[in-house]
């Protein structure tokens, strides 16, 4: 894979390759990632930013490859879920991030409670009509762990049914992963004090007050409960067909370039390719002069 080059000051640039070390394992335990921290990471916030748009000809590249290859009938895409507590930094990964890419090329999906329709179904079914098609990266914004997290803290669901449910995730991301698309999970992961200071910045700042919502202060009362809800998500539904990726995210510039580099890594391993012409192109070119 294509690496950046000549990024100043940054001594680990060149090789910084977060996958392995994110990846959610056996014996992972939540509470020993530092939000504040920047695995294989050496250099800082300018030098993160300078990686982060060094690499985006990378992910485009990879993207329109992936798309293109489509258009001639190759199966494949990529899913991107993004989990992260309130003021997480979401938002600032599709714009910071996916936005480097072709829009045609991205499928979108941010999942807010569900409707009443919705709820007539089992939990997954809206997840499942959201689903990338070939050629496509999806982007989830929250998605069915919704419902064995805030479920769970808050008790929207029985305790049984919930526990039921992150083996019916392992099976619905199994098949997903079986039809051809590479599943990519990410948790973002701040500290109560990052969030308390970006929910204070949202009050101190006009232009942010319509992304302010006072139900955030309420959620935060269930912080504990919150860390417990996810270390089981971790334990129970990272497989090798859909592992977790805990991104330390207190700097945001850090989490982008993660993200980045475990979404290029994602694009590699379906290893997307130009379609070839299917017409003469010595012939096309003799006709272009001519006309």
């Amino acid at each position: 894979m294509k690496r950046p080059n000549g990024v100043a000051g940054a001594e680990g640039a060149a090789g910084f390759d977060p996958a392995g070390l994110l990846r959610v394992r056996e014996g992972f335990q939540l509470a020993d990632v530092d939000p504040n921290s920047t695995p294989g990471f050496d250099g800082g916030k300018d030098e993160g930013a300078q990686l982060l748009a060094s690499e985006d000809d990378q992910l485009s590249e990879l993207q329109e490859r992936l798309f293109a290859q489509s258009r001639s009938g190759v199966t494949g895409a990529v899913l991107l879920v993004l989990q992260a507590m309130d003021t997480g930094g979401k938002g600032g990964i599709v714009r910071h991030v996916i936005g480097a890419v072709d829009p045609q090329g991205v499928k979108h999906k941010a999942f807010k409670a569900p409707t009443e329709e919705e709820r007539a179904h089992g939990f997954l079914w809206r997840v499942q009509k959201e689903l990338p098609p070939d050629g496509i990266i999806g982007v989830f914004d929250r998605s069915h762990y919704e419902d064995v997290l805030i479920h769970r803290v808050r008790g929207l669901s029985p305790l049984a049914e919930v526990e039921q449910r992150y083996a019916m995730i392992n099976e619905f991301e199994a098949k997903v992963a079986a039809s051809g698309t590479r599943i990519l999970k990410v948790m973002l992961h701040i500290s109560k004090d990052e969030q308390k200071k970006r929910l204070r910045e949202r009050l101190d700042r006009p232009d942010k007050y319509w992304k302010y919502n006072p139900g955030d202060v309420d959620e935060r009362a269930f912080w504990d409960e919150y860390q417990h809800a996810y270390q089981l998500v971790l334990d129970r539904t990272s497989t090798d067909a859909a592992p977790w990726y805990v991104v330390p995210a207190n700097r945001k510039w850090y989490a982008r370039i993660a993200v980045q580099q475990l979404l290029i890594g994602a694009l590699a391993a379906v290893d997307p390719q130009w379609p070839p012409a299917t017409f003469d192109v010595e012939l096309e070119k003799r006709r272009l002069e001519a006309s």
